[in-house]
């Protein structure tokens, strides 16, 4: 889309695009399907009949949810036939995104985790009412379902996230801490040090999609973790010998995150998800290259859902 200025439906579209995206992600936990979820929202904006919209916001808004929800239930199949631990596609979303912490939060690598867990329509409910504060009537519009189905799958997916999220993380600040001393530790090959961040039963999940060399189970235990860490920077991963190999801090998901990369490609990135204490109870490390695209491109994203 070219020459916004020119065209006032390009312009509109244009003002709440990036809050389109930030729907179509959490809901999908995939750039590239949040992107075609967003275009074919652009599509039926330019066809619908504008001067019967009176919120272009939340017809917008609506649509891309619904289009959203179309197509999580088409991959639905396709997620539960993959090879290992499916995790979402990490996005850059710069510094460390915490202005707002519950937007950090809610499209962290581990609420989308648990929120992949939840029946389409459950997940749409919830990242529609307890994200973007919809109405249960709104979002009932949105999912063409009835306003009595729409509260009953909100409090079943409510339930079924608190049951699986900590209602006390640790502080950003000391996250930040954290992520910090483990990317020194684990570049420095420290396997002490890494102890010290781990919880006794941190878990490390694994995403090659069948095409990278992963772990197809979680990998459990502090020891285990930290000497898996620790080894990176001694031996050669996907292809990159450890002198050619380089690590970053970055923002991802909304927290801190490390990126690694060869001389050509990134190849993983690494996120964290702390308990209260701020030790490190679960790692996700993506390396599926179809994953890692929106990290490729350098494109960073805003997370807010205002």
């Amino acid at each position: 889309m070219t020459n916004l200025a020119a065209r006032p439906d390009q312009q509109v579209f244009h003002e709440h695009r990036r809050l389109l995206f930030s729907v179509a992600y959490r809901l999908l936990g995939s750039a590239a399907d949040a992107e075609d979820a967003v275009q074919d929202a652009w599509i039926k904006w330019s066809a619908a009949d504008r001067a019967q919209v009176a919120d272009p916001k939340a017809y917008l808004t609506r649509t891309v949810s619904n289009l959203a929800l179309e197509r999580l239930r088409s991959t639905r199949h396709k997620r539960e036939t993959y090879v290992g631990p499916w995790l979402p596609e990490p996005i850059l979303t710069g510094g460390d995104a915490s202005e707002i912490v519950t937007d950090a939060e809610s499209v962290s690598m581990a609420m989308l985790v648990v929120l992949e867990t939840l029946s389409p329509l459950e997940r749409a409910v919830f990242v529609l009412k307890e994200v973007f504060d919809f109405s249960h009537a709104e979002i009932a519009q949105a999912v063409e379902r009835s306003e009595a189905a729409v509260r009953q799958a909100a409090h079943r997916a409510r339930e079924h996230v608190q049951a699986r999220r900590s209602r006390f993380a640790a502080a950003r600040s000391r996250q930040r801490e954290a992520t910090e001393r483990f990317f020194a530790a684990a570049t420095g090959g420290d396997v002490n040090a890494l102890m010290e961040l781990l919880s006794p039963d941190v878990a490390l999940w694994t995403d090659g999609g069948g095409k990278v060399r992963q772990a197809l189970r979680p990998v459990v235990g502090a020891a285990t973790v930290a000497a898996w860490f620790a080894a990176i920077g001694t031996v050669t991963y996907r292809g990159v010998d450890p002198a050619d190999m380089n690590a970053r801090l970055v923002g991802i998901n909304g927290a801190p995150g490390i990126v690694c990369s060869g001389p050509e490609r990134v190849i993983a990135t690494v996120t964290f998800d702390f308990d209260a204490d701020g030790r490190i109870t679960a790692i996700h490390n993506v390396a599926n290259p179809d994953k890692l695209k929106a990290v490729t491109d350098g494109t960073t994203h805003g997370i807010g859902t205002r």
